[in-house]
């Protein structure tokens, strides 16, 4: 917390060790980094850019200004850039010194492991990630064997690289839609090369005319590569628009919880890269198309005169391909998008155990200088809840700390108590929630046998604790918990179970919590609180309420990232809305170019054929045939793309696994109905020049023949 700049409010950095930003690279702009002596033991900082100039008003002298952290002075030595965003998370912006100092924890409990530390290391030149594990493995044997006692010591080291570690859990996205967009550039590229052999098809004569003029075939390749150019040009610069507004749009789609900062123009290199991309593959596609055209008989050329060409039987089976392979790729885009549709149609309607509607929820931070004990905590929790509780339009108020799907999770080691039981370092790590009365009827958690907590569970009453329902299955099978016991914590004390409460989805909406602990706020005070309200009022209001009950309990505390239970919820999900608006948007240009290459396809064969079409009539064929004529063989080449990819959705679905929700990437119905919408698509794009045809009248026809 920050104090005396304006109003009291929130700061968001770490606390490091003194060679933190030497070790990554990260060099200040203005003043120095921390020094090694400096380490746990001088009262100094380093800020951002960011919270320079918005803060601190780009202060010339900011150098040996002094803030208030948590009531403490410190003195800034130093102004770093701005930091990315997908390492140091969303608004980092003030750093100190003392990385093994926890506000609420003391120093005999963190000395037992508290698994707050994020360790990072540059390995040697030559030295691999193998190799350096091995070494680890070294290392916490030795620790185990120092610190035999310590709550962490059963713990495995596993090393991962940094940009793995920053953004490992949106891999699997990335590559989705990395896929995607190469899907969507071969489609669009074989479009382009059909129809550019279809034209260049079509001016043969023009070709031969310019050869017989005395032109080489090289010259006529660097004619149409030039004419394709200049169209990949266009397209970059109309592309280049859209993605202006496109780019804008993506952190919308993505919500606060997926790490894109503040998207909100294009990046350079990245557009250049795609540009260039744009004119070479233009560059490319022209080329076959070209080659073919000048390869064109010289003296059957100038014979066909006005005759319409078709182009070689090579060069029909090629186009055909090209239809089949754009078929066949918006098939697996559809099937894709289908799928994560419909898992993220099922996940936002999935039951998350509480209710959120009618909820706000805010941070307080209890600075250990105003709040030296739990004792002082407790206080301040109880006397904050009954001032928000006695406020107009307020359902129920309670403290908790920490809230659903915020990422906020702290967890316990547990065992029954029995007669011998686990040693504390081989114990397993339990979710742990530490709450006031009143919290499960404000976020509608059933009780579902036992109590809730009381005023009486406090720190001189019997400890105590509600259990999930899974966890009660799982510590307590076929058994009624309420009146045993578990031992909670490294402090080894045995808890008593008052309570079973229903399953909550506390870290992701797609997976129930396995273990979940309750535990009463009074008999564990903690630095860091949530306020949760739930009320009719608007959150513009509830939000009035609290900073009045605040006043009156401590006006010096600010209320940190207000926001409605509902939002967060939905904040929740921004990782599968964006993958699913992302991919739906390349599924539907996929289809659109796949009928819009179909349409081009079967529309020049029916030019090309009309003096055949108009023989067939000539000779007694109904317009029907015609039409049946003009559809099937349009649609062959469909035909076999949608055999292909449905194979290949079947094939690739484990790509997508990992990213659904209750919906098999093998889904029948899904992949029946993908096949249905692009041979849909395709018929119609087939019936149109199909109907043209019928219309072909025999006499003028063959006249034109």
């Amino acid at each position: 917390m920050l104090t005396g700049i304006g109003d009291p409010t929130q700061v968001l950095g770490a606390n490091v060790t003194s060679n933190y930003f030497d070790l990554l690279g990260i060099h200040t702009v203005k003043g120095r980094n921390f020094l090694p002596q400096e380490e746990m033991k001088a009262d100094v900082a380093l800020v951002t850019r960011s919270f320079w100039k918005s803060k601190l008003n780009s202060d010339p002298m900011v150098l040996g200004r002094t803030l208030t952290l948590n009531g403490a002075p410190v003195t800034i030595v130093g102004v770093l850039p701005d930091l990315p965003i997908s390492w140091f998370g969303r608004d980092a912006d003030v750093f100190t010194v003392k990385p093994l100092q926890f506000p609420g924890e003391t120093q005999e409990r963190i000395q037992k492991g508290l698994s707050f530390l994020r360790c990072i290391g540059r390995l040697k030149p030559g030295v691999g990630f193998s190799q350096a594990q091995a070494a680890m493995a070294g290392v916490s044997n030795s620790y185990r064997t120092a610190r035999p006692d310590a709550v962490d010591n059963s713990w495995e080291a596993t090393l991962v690289s940094a940009p793995e570690d920053a953004n490992g859990n949106l891999r699997p996205a990335f590559i989705t839609l990395l896929c995607a967009v190469g899907a969507v550039l071969l489609i669009a590229c074989s479009n382009v090369a059909n129809l550019l052999l279809v034209r260049f098809s079509g001016r043969r004569r023009e070709i031969s005319l310019r050869m017989a003029l005395g032109a080489d075939r090289a010259g006529i390749i660097r004619l149409f590569v030039v004419e394709t150019t200049l169209l990949s040009i266009i397209a970059g610069a109309i592309g280049f628009s859209f993605a202006l507004w496109a780019v804008s749009m993506i952190p919308k789609l993505a919500g606060d919880n997926v790490p894109l900062g503040a998207v909100t123009g294009l990046n350079w290199p990245i557009l250049v890269f795609t540009l260039g991309l744009a004119l070479a593959t233009g560059l490319a596609m022209g080329l076959y198309p070209a080659w073919q055209s000048s390869r064109a008989d010289l003296v059957d050329g100038l014979k066909e005169g006005g005759r319409s060409v078709s182009g070689s039987r090579g060069q029909h089976r090629f186009r055909r391909g090209l239809v089949a392979a754009q078929v066949g790729l918006s098939v697996v885009l559809l099937a894709g998008a289908g799928m994560l549709v419909s898992s993220f149609v099922r996940l936002s309607r999935t039951q998350a155990g509480f209710s959120a509607d009618h909820v706000w929820t805010a941070g307080v931070g209890l600075p250990p200088s105003q709040f030296p004990d739990e004792a002082a905590r407790a206080r301040f929790a109880e006397t904050l809840v009954n001032e928000v509780n006695n406020s107009p339009g307020v359902e129920t108020a309670v403290v908790s700390t920490n809230v659903p799907l915020t990422g906020n999770d702290a967890s316990s080691p547990y065992t029954p108590e029995s007669g011998n039981p686990v040693p504390l370092n081989q114990r397993p790590l339990g979710l742990t929630r530490v709450v006031t009365p009143g919290y499960f009827k404000a976020l509608r958690i059933p009780l579902l046998s036992g109590r809730d907590f009381t005023e009486r569970d406090n720190s001189s009453s019997q400890l105590v604790t509600i259990l999930s329902q899974s966890t009660a299955k799982k510590l307590f099978p076929n058994e009624n918990p309420v009146g045993r016991r578990v031992i909670l914590g490294s402090a080894n004390l045995p808890v008593e179970i008052v309570g079973v409460a229903g399953d909550v989805r506390s870290q992701r909406l797609a997976k129930v919590s396995d273990v979940e602990f309750y535990r009463p706020f009074a008999q564990r005070p903690a630095p860091f609180l949530f306020v949760v309200v739930r009320s009719n009022l608007r959150p513009e209001a509830v939000a009035g309420v609290v900073r009045s009950a605040l006043n009156k309990t401590n006006a010096s505390l600010p209320i940190l990232q207000p926001s409605t239970l509902q939002q967060i919820v939905t904040d929740s999900l921004g990782q599968e809305r964006l993958t699913m608006g992302l991919l739906g948007i390349f599924a539907g240009v996929a289809l659109l170019l796949a009928a819009v290459g179909i349409y081009g396809a079967v529309a020049y064969t029916v030019e090309q054929r009309t003096g055949e079409i108009g023989v067939r009539m000539a000779l007694g064929a109904q317009a029907r045939d015609v039409m049946q004529l003009v559809v099937r063989q349009g649609m062959n080449p469909v035909v076999i793309g949608l055999i292909l990819g449905l194979v290949a959705t079947v094939a690739g679905g484990r790509l997508l696994t990992s990213q659904l929700y209750e919906i098999s990437p093998h889904n029948p119905v899904l992949l029946g109905a993908t096949a249905a919408v692009l041979a849909l698509a395709a018929f119609i794009a087939c019936v149109i020049p199909a109907r043209r045809a019928m219309m072909v009248n025999p006499i003028e026809a063959l006249r034109a023949e």
